[in-house]
């Protein structure tokens, strides 16, 4: 499965961007699918996720501005993020985990993602 995100740029504190991430083949059968991101000089950390059994899981620090969807019908991962804040800034990257086939953990290249104060 390869996966594409996409929507990333430079935006203003306060301001909304929507990730996507597209991917090669299905994610119905993917366990958990979730976005990541990873900010200069720092670790890559889980920003939000879904289960197969639609549990979501969001960090802390974005949780009540960020929303997770996905939309299986295009092979489609969403992340929209609201009241962005300068400290959102980083990489974000796509990742999708099965543990059917295609057994494997998957991730997408990574979209820039600038806040400006």
């Amino acid at each position: 499965v390869q996966l594409v995100e996409s929507g990333g740029g430079l935006v203003q504190a306060g301001e909304s961007l929507t990730l996507a991430c597209s991917a090669s083949g299905s994610l119905v059968r993917a366990t958990i699918l979730g976005w990541y991101r990873q900010a200069p000089g720092k670790q890559r950390e889980l920003v939000a996720s879904v289960t197969n059994t639609d549990i979501t899981n969001y960090a802390d620090f974005v949780k009540g501005r960020f929303l997770v969807s996905r939309l299986f019908a295009k092979n489609m991962l969403y992340l929209r993020m609201n009241s962005l804040k300068p400290e959102d800034t980083g990489t974000y990257y796509c990742n999708a985990q099965f543990m059917v086939e295609p057994i494997g953990d998957y991730w997408g290249q990574g979209t820039q993602v600038t806040v400006s104060s």
